[in-house]
């Protein structure tokens, strides 16, 4: 059924401008001033801006980690997505040395099948260069449609990979068109830290940041910014937490490296003392990279408003406090890393960003959606509204005041880390390819209508659109 939007102020990452928006076939068909068509239901958004649906960059969703697996699988972690604004993700499909990549991708594909409510793409890891696993990186990415790549430099032992690896995956992402991907930390010297800390009897969750130190991060930041250089290749630095990794990416890029950086809510919002609650509840801050001392916060925020971070991803990664998270009582190791975070990423941005002053109401949409459309080829499909464009849209309440809570998020964890934190800002209803996922804030979709999209390769447009309609 067509749909016409009425009466909304329309927000891309260039305009703003009040207009209605005619959708047909999952498509936007027109955009202009009262628009007329009898046959088409009418949404009425008056007093409300309507966004691009916001891109998650960086979630993990059914994922193995720490002897348990996330809580929020894709249909439980795209409906929370979709309540927050968000009507695209791109989750990570983990590989393990000596398996092909073809096995892994099935995987994530069986994992996905008949849940995701929201449209879905993957990375794909890349744990070792074995000659096997570099001649399946062609298929990946022509055929599969899966043109990110993604490198640990931490977690030694279970995902990190040597800087070999790296640098034969840059050079691979250079040749086909992929984007690659870091999780930028020291794992060798992280490791050597946590040991010792546990020598010493330090077990508590604080221990989790401090042996996580930002030098780790940040000079795994310029390590890799260096291969890349030397590649002449391209990359995305996930989940920067700290001022001096941040400064390592703008240094690299003044170089003319190019190289791309995204943080995360938690980074901008909470800070390293919310690990130090007592009665172990610091569990439920542990991820990694780990939160920072507070003056970082203005450092990232900085960093965002003058474009040397680019986007905002979740990092997704849920995990009950209550029987999953006290796994490491006793072991700060062994706390499964990761936080619910799907579903008030677009509105903590929101909040803390647009409505504080801090950036615009069109970086807000460059940061949240139309900036990683363009890295992770969804561009011009998604990340904008414009004639030809899926019609993903939110129709956004700017002025309405909220308390995030665990009694009122939709993730399927018993506790949310932002707990208690007033915000300003709501999507009141959410579209995704023209058909409602949330409407008057009520949840109107099904599993199993998200779709897969191959994606474009590295600078590269998803389809062509026309140019009228």
């Amino acid at each position: 059924m067509k749909k016409i939007i009425k009466n909304g102020v329309i927000v891309t990452a260039t305009d703003t401008y009040k207009a209605d928006i005619l959708i047909e076939n999952e498509t936007i068909m027109q955009i202009g001033e009262n628009i007329q068509e009898s046959s088409a239901e009418v949404v009425d958004a008056k007093g409300h801006y309507i966004f691009p649906g916001a891109i998650d960059p960086h979630t993990h969703l059914d994922m193995p980690f720490g002897g348990t697996v996330t809580k929020d699988d894709f249909e439980t972690g795209t409906k929370a997505a979709a309540f927050g604004g968000t009507t695209t993700i791109v989750d990570f499909c983990l590989t393990t040395k000596g398996k092909s990549l073809s096995s892994a991708v099935e995987a994530w594909h069986h994992k996905s099948k008949n849940k995701a409510v929201i449209d879905y793409g993957f990375h794909l890891q890349i744990v070792e260069s074995s000659d096997a696993v570099l001649a399946e990186i062609p298929k990946m990415v022509e055929e599969e449609g899966i043109t990110s790549l993604k490198v640990f430099m931490a977690y030694k032992n279970q995902f990190q990979a040597d800087d070999e690896t790296l640098y034969k995956t840059l050079l691979a992402a250079k040749e086909l068109g992929a984007l690659v991907m870091v999780h930028a930390e020291n794992g060798d010297v992280i490791d050597y830290l946590v040991k010792d800390a546990l020598a010493k009897g330090n077990t508590d969750p604080i221990y989790h940041a401090l042996t996580r130190p930002p030098e780790a991060e940040a000079e795994a930041t310029g390590r890799a910014a260096t291969l890349t250089g030397l590649a002449g290749s391209q990359l995305y630095v996930v989940h920067v937490s700290c001022a001096d990794a941040a400064k390592k990416i703008a240094e690299a890029r003044s170089r003319g490296i190019d190289i791309w950086g995204e943080t995360c809510p938690q980074y901008l919002v909470l800070d390293q003392t919310y690990l130090e609650k007592p009665d172990f509840e610091g569990a439920k801050y542990v991820w990694s990279p780990p939160l920072r001392e507070k003056w970082n916060q203005d450092h990232l925020w900085n960093a965002l408003k003058t474009g040397q971070l680019q986007t905002l991803g979740s990092d997704q990664c849920s995990f009950d406090f209550v029987g999953q998270k006290d796994l490491g009582k006793g072991d700060f190791s062994k706390i499964p890393n990761g936080g619910p975070l799907i579903e008030d990423r677009v509105s903590i941005l929101y909040s803390e960003g647009v409505k504080k002053g801090r950036i615009s109401l069109n970086q807000f949409v460059e940061i949240t959606s139309t900036r990683a459309a363009k890295l992770f080829g969804l561009y011009p499909k998604k990340g904008t509204i414009a004639v030809g464009a899926d019609a993903d849209l939110v129709i956004y309440d700017g002025n309405v005041e909220r308390t995030l809570s665990a009694k009122t998020h939709h993730m399927a964890v018993d506790y949310n880390p932002f707990e208690g934190m007033k915000i300003t800002g709501e999507p009141i209803s959410v579209l995704s390819r023209g058909n409602f996922i949330i409407k008057d804030k009520q949840f109107v979709g099904e599993a199993g209508q998200g779709k897969f999209i191959k994606r474009a390769k590295y600078g590269e447009t998803l389809e062509k659109m026309p140019t009228m309609i």
